[in-house]
C-alpha cells in the first residue's frame, strides 16, 4: 500500500514549501478540498441560490461520510463549528441535577474539554478530577474517580500534549457496567485512527476537521447516540431544528427526532463542501491504511530520535498519531527556533517538540528532520 500512497502526494502542495510535522495542530488542506470550496463560491457566484437543493443533497453526503468514518449513523450526527460547540451543545443540553458529577482529567486535557464541565459550576454540577497515570488516561484511573454521583466521564480520544492513547473500549465498557455516560473529544483520532464509537460505547463525539481530517477550519461534526438523543436539549433552536423545516408559512414547533435538532439555522455549504471532500479522500485511502501508514512513520522516527539520544514519547502500545521529544541536552526552545528557520512544521507542548505527521508523509522526510536534530546537538 506504501506505494499507492505516494500517488496521493500531489494532493497536499505544502510539501514543496515544509517538512509538514503538525496535523495535530493545524493540518494543510489538499487539493480536492479547496476545489470543493471553489466549486460551491463559483456556484453561488454565477447562479445565486438557483442550485440550492443540490448544495443540501451534498451536504447530506458529508453527513454520511461523517457517519461512515466513524461507525455511527446519519441520523446521529449534526453539523458543529468546532469541537467545542459540540463538547458545549452536550454539557448545556443535559439534564443536570445539584450535585452530578462530571469526571475530567483537567490537568492534562485541552482546554475545550474542561471549560464546558466547568461552567456548569452555577447548575451545581461538580467537576470531579481524573488523576491521569503515563501521562494520559487509563481505565484505572477512571474507576477510581467514579463515584455513585458521576453522570458522565469526559476525555480526549488521544492527549493533545503527550499523545497518550486512551483506551476507549475499555474505559466505555466501564461506564456502560456503570451507568455513567461516555462523552469524547475526538479530534485527536478522527482522521488518524480507526474509529468507532458503537463498539467503545461512546454516547457523545465532538470533532473538527482542521486537523487530522485535513480539511478546514469552521466546521466539524458531533455524534450522539440514538439512545441518548432524546436526552439532549437543543440549546438553540431554529427554523432547521423542527419536523417542517422548509414550511416558512406556519409555525409548526416540533423538534426533529435525530440529530439535526441541534442545527438552528443555514449550513455552512461551504464548510460541508469541504468536509465532504476531506473525508471522501480518507476513506478512498482507508482508514486501515492511513492508521498504518502513520504509526509506521512514528516507529521510524522514534528509532531514529532515541539513537541520537533523545527522550521520546510516549511508548508504541499508548501512540496515535503524535511523537513527542527532548533533545539530548535539553535545548527545547533553541532546537524549536532552529527547526522552524529550517521550514519544519510542528508544535511546541508542555515543554516538548511534538511530531504529528500524516499519512502523505514519507520516512525521508522524517530523515530530513533526524538530519537537522543531529546537526542542532552536533552529532
Amino acid at each position: 500500500m506504501t506505494s499507492s500512497l505516494e500517488t496521493y502526494r500531489a494532493e497536499f502542495p505544502v510539501v514543496e514549501e515544509q517538512l509538514y510535522f503538525n496535523h495535530a495542530g493545524v493540518a494543510p488542506t489538499s487539493q480536492r478540498v479547496a476545489k470543493a470550496v471553489h466549486e460551491w463560491t463559483e456556484d453561488l457566484l454565477r447562479h445565486g441560490v438557483r442550485y440550492e437543493r443540490g448544495w443540501e443533497a451534498r451536504t447530506e453526503e458529508t453527513r454520511r461520510l461523517a457517519a461512515r468514518i466513524i461507525g455511527a449513523s446519519p441520523e446521529e450526527i449534526a453539523f458543529v463549528r468546532n469541537t467545542s460547540h459540540g463538547l458545549g451543545l452536550v454539557a448545556e443540553g443535559l439534564d443536570w441535577r445539584p450535585g452530578d458529577e462530571v469526571a475530567v482529567a483537567a490537568s492534562v486535557e485541552y482546554p475545550s474539554n474542561v471549560y464546558p464541565w466547568l461552567h456548569l459550576r452555577d447548575r451545581g454540577v461538580v467537576m470531579r478530577e481524573i488523576e491521569p497515570r503515563e501521562g494520559g488516561i487509563t481505565p484505572e484511573a477512571v474507576a477510581a474517580a467514579l463515584t455513585p454521583r458521576t453522570r458522565l466521564v469526559a476525555l480526549s480520544s488521544v492527549q493533545f500534549a503527550s499523545g497518550y492513547r486512551t483506551d476507549l473500549e475499555a474505559i466505555g465498557a466501564l461506564c456502560e457496567r456503570s451507568g455513567v455516560l461516555l462523552c469524547v473529544d475526538g479530534i485527536q483520532s478522527v482522521g488518524c485512527l480507526q474509529v468507532d464509537v458503537k463498539k467503545c460505547r461512546i454516547h457523545f463525539l465532538s470533532a473538527d476537521s482542521h486537523k487530522w481530517m485535513i480539511g478546514i477550519s469552521g466546521i466539524g461534526f458531533l455524534y450522539v447516540d440514538r439512545d441518548v438523543l432524546p436526552r439532549v436539549r437543543p440549546v438553540l433552536v431554529g427554523w432547521r431544528s423542527t419536523t417542517d423545516a422548509w414550511n416558512f408559512n406556519r409555525s409548526h414547533f416540533e423538534l426533529r427526532p435525530d440529530a439535526t435538532k441541534f442545527e438552528e439555522g443555514s449550513h455552512n455549504y461551504c464548510g460541508t463542501y469541504a468536509l465532504g471532500a476531506a473525508l471522501g479522500l480518507l476513506l478512498e485511502v482507508g482508514m486501515e491504511n492511513v492508521e498504518a501508514r502513520i504509526r509506521e512513520l512514528l516507529a521510524h522516527l522514534d528509532g531514529e530520535l532515541r539513537a541520537l539520544g533523545c527522550e521520546t514519547g510516549p511508548s508504541p502500545e499508548h501512540r496515535a498519531g503524535i511523537l513527542t521529544f527532548l533533545p539530548p541536552r535539553g535545548e527545547v526552545r533553541a532546537l524549536a527556533s532552529y527547526l522552524s528557520e529550517r521550514n519544519v512544521s510542528f508544535s511546541l507542548r508542555r515543554g516538548r517538540i511534538r511530531i504529528s505527521p500524516h499519512f502523505y508523509n514519507q520516512p525521508q522526510e522524517l530523515d530530513r528532520l533526524v538530519e537537522l536534530v543531529r546537526g542542532f546537538s552536533g552529532k
